[in-house]
């Protein structure tokens, strides 16, 4: 869209020349909004404008890392051209409310142009604890079914014209929840509620794709994909879509998952992985867990290896609770904190990485241990209570 309108954007190695950096952030984890922080230190220093858009200014537009640049909300993408103008003319605009859904068909750069990410929606149905993307991104706002057809269309017609993109990825914070949200004229489910729009979205842009073109399924939470998992099947068993999930677990101690308010147990998770892999030859499940989550304790943690040691997942992202994050500690709180965060894992070694598996995804990182959250009782029951406090739970 800036394209359109006469403005040059720069590769990432000669962002220097710039007169304005626009950065689009991340508010799932604090490395990455700390980067966003670091890059905003360093293009006032160099006296850049700056346009900052994304989760974290629509999660919180009073960080104090935010002062001095244009805010651009995530419902306000269609008028990027607007701000940066502004911006360039030295004024400081924020535009945050969440009016709608951006639409599928801006004009964009793709970074990898044979890729093109195609969002499914936006928000989702969640309430976890540690999380502050529903607080940035709000409830569920999913895409008519018609609309992403629609861009899938686009996209593949563009690709005969100029060679196109060879893989399709459906992005989402809840690729399972899709479609929830909408009320379907003789839908299933309560109030014309359609829980299974999902499977019907798949089955069409398969019937779409040519045979160089490849689909890949976002990351799903077990909760959701519950009560499709033979049409989820089916469509990771077609041949224009890579044999690849993503279902994070988060934890393998149910007593830990309560506490993060997940809403699934690990027996329903284990229910996932064990017929997705039944039913889907050579499928490759990656997955999340966090380490050191507040209330963890030893026990807890040794569950959750059991769960890594038994499905040797080929991808396992691996977080670690700052407690910083959460509280700041009274001058009698032990300082053997660093033995809550992850250490080498030595022991685990997934196996080779199936052909199905995306080439843009990373080698597994699941070769380092979990190591063990451990504080004394007082401390434990120290955090848990402020946690509670904090989360009013």
């Amino acid at each position: 869209m800036l394209s359109s309108y006469g403005y040059t954007l720069l590769p990432e190695a000669e962002r220097d020349n710039a007169s304005l950096w626009l950065l689009n952030s991340c508010t799932v984890k604090n490395p990455s909004q700390q980067g966003m922080t670091n890059l905003i230190t360093k293009a006032h220093s160099q006296g850049k404008s700056v346009v900052v858009a994304g989760c974290v200014p629509q999660g919180d537009r009073f960080l104090t890392d935010l002062e001095g640049c244009s805010l651009l909300g995530l419902a306000q993408l269609e008028r990027v051209v607007e701000v940066v103008e502004q911006t360039l003319a030295g004024h400081t605009v924020k535009l945050l409310s969440k009016a709608h859904l951006p639409r599928l068909d801006l004009p964009k750069v793709r970074k990898n142009p044979l890729v093109e990410i195609i969002p499914l929606s936006t928000g989702c149905l969640g309430a976890c604890t540690y999380c502050k993307t529903r607080h940035a991104r709000g409830k569920l706002g999913s895409y008519a079914l018609e609309a992403i057809w629609e861009r899938a269309k686009q996209v593949l017609e563009e690709g005969g014209r100029e060679g196109g993109v060879t893989e399709i990825w459906l992005s989402s914070e809840d690729t399972g929840a899709y479609g929830r949200d909408l009320v379907v004229k003789g839908g299933e489910g309560e109030g014309g509620r359609e829980a299974t729009l999902l499977p019907r979205l798949l089955e069409g842009i398969t019937d779409l794709l040519p045979a160089n073109v490849m689909l890949r399924v976002g990351m799903t939470n077990p909760p959701f994909i519950l009560d499709q998992l033979d049409a989820i099947a089916a469509c990771l068993r077609h041949p224009n879509v890579f044999s690849f999930l993503h279902v994070p677990v988060q934890a393998g101690s149910n007593r830990v998952l309560a506490a993060m308010k997940r809403e699934y147990t690990v027996e329903e998770f284990c229910l996932v992985v064990d017929t997705l892999r039944a039913a889907v030859p050579g499928v490759t499940i990656a997955t999340d867990i966090i380490c050191g989550f507040p209330g963890e304790t030893e026990e807890d943690f040794l569950e959750t290896l059991a769960l890594v040691e038994k499905y040797n997942f080929a991808i396992c992202n691996i977080s670690q609770v700052r407690f910083s994050v959460f509280l700041s500690f009274p001058p009698s709180l032990p300082p053997s904190l660093p033995s809550l965060y992850p250490s080498a894992l030595n022991s685990l070694h997934p196996p080779s990485l199936p052909p199905s598996l995306p080439p843009s995804l990373p080698p597994s990182s699941l070769s380092s241990t979990l190591a063990p959250a451990r504080l004394q009782p007082k401390c434990q029951k120290f955090l848990l209570r402020l946690l509670r406090t904090e989360v009013g739970a």
